[in-house]
């Protein structure tokens, strides 16, 4: 009956992880990319325009 209990955890942690990287793959692509596009590319423009606003004409 001790195998059981030695075997439960690494069950759990193997139906855990293969939950998450189905998670992880169904959610590439489809309806999300567009919104995941979007705010990468609103991180982007944000970070480039304090980049800009830092810089303002200082020599490093």
């Amino acid at each position: 009956m001790e195998y059981i209990a030695a075997l439960t955890p690494s069950a759990v942690m193997a139906v855990a992880f293969t939950a998450l990287i189905v998670t992880i793959v169904k959610n590439q692509g489809g309806a999300n990319k567009a919104k995941e596009d979007a705010a990468v590319d609103a991180m982007a423009r944000a970070e480039a325009a304090r980049g800009a606003s830092r810089s303002g004409g200082e020599e490093r």
